[in-house]
């Protein structure tokens, strides 16, 4: 498919979007648009898409998303009385503070800062907190202060070094206007079934194309076979289950759709770099 292009709205009196979401649907499909996207989840946690990259999100997470970089942010189930969803986040065009501004030799730290968005830049050291603390900040001033908040968020991730690209380097999706549903479908339903064996027929009546054409087809959009694509959600589903230390390992395996652990134990360790014991013990011991 072609993920779908977002209108990302303004009003009058401001040059760049800026707003809080208390509601998991917003925006809860693959899409992209030509505005660089700067997201803190105060509240929320699920699996969440960028480029070619499959990783779980949670509460506190901050990330910097290029423009037209393909993205999804799918949101663990929760019922509307829940209120355990708070998302702000902010969107803006590279050039909305004029076309040369970037070109200036001060401005040097945020011109490469919007290069690397284009791999997917998650903070992940002290610079978490500020950057959060910024981005609300962002969303509750007006007028120059506004702007003056946005570039000190974007100057301390660039300060920082603690971060991690998400994208795979030289990553291009291929945009075709006539596919435009066809990846949101096999991602929708492949997340609401993984704990299930998926066969190539089903998963190809979804893509509503043949199986012989599907595996490729995938591929060729996706950068990864469909096999290691539904393992990643699966290791992703596993890594939380292993966060909340609730249940033993075995059981994060047969939870996780995986019906074999030896396999369960291979594919966490080639996804992750780590044992799913070793995984759990880091986090807990972090």
């Amino acid at each position: 498919m072609k993920p779908q292009l977002l209108k990302v709205s303004t009003d009058l009196i401001h040059s760049f979007s800026a707003r809080k979401d208390v509601v998991p649907d917003i925006n809860s499909h693959w899409h992209y648009h030509p505005e660089v996207e700067l997201i803190y989840f105060a509240k929320g946690s699920g699996i969440q898409f960028i480029g070619d990259s499959i990783e779980s999100f949670n509460s506190g997470d901050v990330i910097l998303v290029g423009s037209n970089v393909p993205h999804y942010w799918r949101f663990d189930s929760i019922t509307e009385d829940d209120h355990d969803v708070d998302v702000r986040v902010i969107h803006f065009n590279e050039n909305f503070w004029g076309a040369d501004f970037l070109d200036i030799p001060e401005n040097k730290e945020l011109k490469d800062l919007l290069k690397q968005s284009q791999l997917g830049v998650q903070i992940i050291g002290a610079a978490r907190k500020e950057v959060a603390k910024l981005i609300t900040n962002v969303i509750e001033t007006n007028g120059s202060r506004k702007i003056i908040n946005l570039m000190e968020a974007l100057l301390s991730i660039a300060a920082t070094k603690e971060v991690k690209h998400l994208v795979s380097m030289g990553f291009k999706y291929h945009f075709q206007e006539l596919e435009k549903d066809r990846m949101h479908s096999i991602y929708n339903y492949t997340i609401s079934n993984f704990k299930e064996k998926i066969d190539l027929k089903t998963i190809a009546e979804v893509a509503k194309i043949s199986p012989n054409s599907f595996c490729k087809y995938f591929k060729s959009r996706s950068k990864k076979t469909y096999s290691r694509f539904i393992n990643e959600i699966r290791v992703s589903h596993a890594c939380k289950l292993l966060m909340d230390g609730k249940v033993n390992v075995k059981e994060v395996c047969y939870d996780s759709g995986f019906y074999n652990f030896a396999s369960f134990h291979q594919y966490f360790k080639s996804i992750t770099g780590k044992s799913p014991l070793q995984y759990q013990k880091s986090f807990i011991t972090s």
